[in-house]
This record gives C-alpha cells, sequence and structure tokens, in this order.
C-alpha cells in the first residue's frame, strides 16, 4: 500500500509543484485581509481578557485557512469523477481503496501545510506571537485531515460542481465564522454554542488558541478531532469502495 500512496501522491506534488509561485501568491491575499481588517482595524475595540487582539485570531484563521486549503483541494477529484471522467482511470488501476484515499489526503494536507506557513510568516512580520510547537503542529495536520477527507466524500457523492460549491456556502462559510475563529463561542446563544461546540473546526481553533497562549490542553477537544478523523476515513474508504465496484 505504500507503493500505492507514493504513486498518488507523487502526482498531485507534480502538479503542485509547478503551481507553486501561483499558489503561494494566491494564498497571501486572504490572510492579509484578515490580518488587516480584524488585527489591526478591530483589535482596539475587541477585549479578548488578555493578550492583543491579533495573537488571538492568528490561531483562529491558520485553523480557518487549513480548512478551507484541505477541503478545496479535493474539489477537482468531482470534475474528474462527473465530467472527464479520468477518476475511472483510479478505479480500474490496481492501485488499494486506502492508498488511493490516504495519498490524496496528504497531498491535500501538504496544501494546507504550505498555506499555513505562508499565514506564520505574515503573522510574525504583522506582530503576532506564535508558538510553533510540534503539538501545534499536530492539531494544526489533524486539522487538515479532516477537512481533506471531508473535501473527498464531498467529491465523490456530488452529482455536479454547481452542488460542490453548495458545500462551501452552506458548510464551510458558516463555519469560518462562528467557530471560534474571530470571537469566543460563549458570546452566542446556549443553543448556537450548543451546536457550534459539536463542529471540528470549534475544537480545532480551541486548540491552536489554546497552545499558543499556553493555556490548559483540553484532551476532549483532540478526542473528537480524532473521532472526526477516523469517522470521515472510513466514509471515504465506503464510497470509494462503492465506486470501484460499481
Amino acid at each position: 500500500m505504500i507503493q500505492d500512496i507514493a504513486t498518488v501522491f507523487w502526482r498531485d506534488w507534480i502538479v503542485l509543484r509547478h503551481r507553486l509561485l501561483k499558489f503561494i501568491l494566491s494564498r497571501m491575499v486572504a490572510p492579509v485581509l484578515y490580518m488587516v481588517a480584524f488585527g489591526w482595524g478591530l483589535a482596539r475595540s475587541v477585549n479578548t481578557g488578555g493578550g492583543s487582539y491579533l495573537d488571538f485570531i492568528v490561531p483562529g484563521i491558520l485553523a480557518l485557512n487549513s480548512m478551507n486549503i484541505a477541503f478545496n483541494s479535493l474539489t477537482p477529484l468531482c470534475t474528474e469523477r462527473v465530467y472527464h471522467k479520468s477518476l475511472e482511470e483510479y478505479l480500474l488501476a490496481p492501485i488499494s481503496a486506502s492508498g488511493f484515499i490516504i495519498g490524496k489526503i496528504l497531498a491535500a494536507v501538504l496544501r494546507g501545510l504550505i498555506s499555513s506557513s505562508i499565514i506564520v510568516v505574515l503573522a510574525w512580520l504583522f506582530g503576532a506571537k506564535l508558538a510553533l510547537t510540534p503539538l501545534f503542529i499536530a492539531v494544526l495536520e489533524l486539522n487538515c485531515v479532516i477537512f481533506a477527507e471531508a473535501g473527498f466524500c464531498a467529491a465523490l457523492i456530488v452529482r455536479n460542481f454547481e452542488d460542490m460549491a453548495r458545500f462551501n456556502t452552506y458548510l464551510l462559510l458558516p463555519m469560518s465564522f462562528l467557530c471560534g475563529t474571530f470571537f469566543k463561542t460563549d458570546r452566542l446563544p446556549h443553543a448556537a454554542a450548543f451546536v457550534i461546540e459539536l463542529l471540528p473546526l470549534t475544537h480545532a481553533s480551541s486548540l491552536l488558541r489554546a497552545i499558543n497562549s499556553g493555556a490548559p490542553f483540553s484532551i476532549t477537544s483532540a478526542a473528537i478531532l480524532l473521532v472526526y478523523a477516523v469517522l470521515l476515513f472510513g466514509a471515504c474508504h465506503y464510497i470509494y469502495k462503492g465506486l470501484k465496484n460499481q
């Protein structure tokens, strides 16, 4: 299976390598806007209970950005399946389902980490303080894995590219602003806060922020993220095997 993973990952890496400069430049725009608008524009009017607001939102921006990049890195699978029919090459090839899934997820995680490293550099330039510990990076990687798996599942079940865009509108967009990225979730109404606490981005944001600020690490949040990762991988495997057996 290692050979299968390497084959799938290497193909995606070759594609990314040829577009790496464009990828890096395009990923700089949104983080700069977030840090200017929220980190500078709102910093003086927002009370985070200690520390600067810029230090507060950067972990949230990292969680938000890694979510979007990891998820959208696998949306081309929808086009390959529905329009180009090129996904059939993988379905017919002697590549294991797990090898294909893991290879694609690792490629999406790589994109998420490259994009996150750009944000880290920009955050330092803006004066933010970040504690890039191994645990911080591990949580960031886990967040990438979860949403890469979600993107994989979505790309293989939607009927067209317009349906794929609806996932961004109805799932990713609300999470981007409500899951503790720009403010604490305890400010939401109790019913809304309960629902938000069930979503993975909330726990990724809170863990990254806790690690960065030196607050206690939540084992519960980490366990919830691991459960999401395992369940979504099972869903990926089930959906892909269903296509392979058709």
